[in-house]
């Protein structure tokens, strides 16, 4: 039976009118779920009996069942769910002092095997559907403090680009005013490189956040690093980054994971300006989380503090990214793989 989560409020709509049904019940039924947090149609007491009766025999608001909760001293909290299936994801609530911020997958698994990731480890197994990324938001939104999210990042399992028009879809639900409201200069993208992907992107009209995983400045090292560098080398993937930001207007973030002895010698802090001075964009730059699976550390204090600072001084914006979740193995597919393990 398909989720009603899957349905845009204008598919909703038409859905609505091939009953013969009056449209403006589609403004109630987004209202009990996105508004309300409702998952029982006979619980929306405002629709006519008859209405819900027909959406119970069409269709289900099917929630993934919480099997796993771990919570940070920084007040990270990283959540498994099971899906309908059975299969596993992972999604994060972040808080902040004036912020809390969703982190969701987008896939079951990744099969883009990116070195200094757990997500791959266990192999991909398939897209996540709307419907399914929509709920991540809706358990994250319901377990955070006070009820609320204020931004989303699709930065977790799996790579957003390769599920492109589930994401794009669930995108439009959760930045709809009649759905989850929120804006959508709060939710980012984070991709490892697609390159077809971020043009499409770029014509889509969205004022979302693009974030593009860079973790190398040279095509060997990157190659290491993240296979998919292979297919679109650096020198491609900067152009492509470059028309985006000249079709859209919009600021580019370079996420850049810090690994002990690979990519976060002084070096690298200059190649990494030769190729991003002149663009509209700022560097994210990420000591690494300790995987034992992918044995990567990250750098010494001193080493992070250079390397940011080469950068700052050359004219390339950057930023140190505190270190959240750490004493919860918060990374990307970290809890879905000890979970599997057992």
């Amino acid at each position: 039976m398909q989720d009603i989560r899957g349905l845009t409020l204008i598919q909703l709509k038409e859905t609505l009118q091939d009953w013969d049904e009056p449209g403006f019940h589609a403004q109630q039924i987004f209202s009990w779920i996105y508004k309300k947090s409702v998952a029982d149609f006979d619980a929306m007491s405002d629709l006519p009996e008859g209405l819900r009766r027909r959406l119970k025999e069409n269709f289900c608001i099917c929630e993934s069942k919480l099997v796993k909760t771990l919570k940070s001293k920084d007040g990270t909290e990283k959540f498994l769910f099971e899906l309908r299936d059975g299969d596993l994801i992972e999604a994060v609530n972040i808080p902040a002092e004036k912020r809390i911020t969703g982190c969701i997958s987008t896939q079951v698994g990744c099969k883009f095997s990116c070195f200094f990731c757990a997500s791959g480890l266990l192999g991909y197994k398939r897209n996540l559907t709307c419907a399914e990324m929509v709920d991540e938001v809706l358990q994250l939104k319901n377990r955070s403090l006070d009820n609320r999210l204020t931004h989303i990042v699709f930065m977790g399992t799996g790579e957003p680009l390769d599920n492109y028009d589930f994401v794009l879809k669930a995108i439009r639900i959760i930045n709809s005013p009649e759905g989850l409201n929120i804006g959508a200069r709060r939710i980012t993208i984070s991709t490892c490189g697609i390159i077809p992907g971020i043009k499409k992107l770029a014509a889509e009209g969205l004022q979302i956040e693009l974030s593009i995983s860079l973790h190398a400045s040279d095509d060997k090292t990157r190659s290491s690093l993240m296979p998919t560098n292979k297919k679109y080398p650096l020198k491609e993937l900067i152009e492509a980054s470059a028309d985006y930001i000249r079709r859209t207007g919009r600021q580019i973030t370079f996420e850049y994971i810090l690994i002990k002895e690979m990519n976060s010698d002084l070096q690298s802090a200059k190649n990494l300006v030769k190729i991003l001075r002149g663009l509209n964009c700022k560097v994210n730059i990420i000591p690494a989380n300790p995987i034992k699976e992918c044995r990567i550390e990250p750098p010494g204090k001193l080493d992070i503090l250079l390397f940011r600072d080469t950068l700052l001084k050359s004219g390339v914006r950057a930023t140190l990214r505190k270190p959240r979740g750490g004493d919860i193995e918060a990374a990307c597919g970290q809890l879905r793989s000890r979970y599997e393990e057992k």
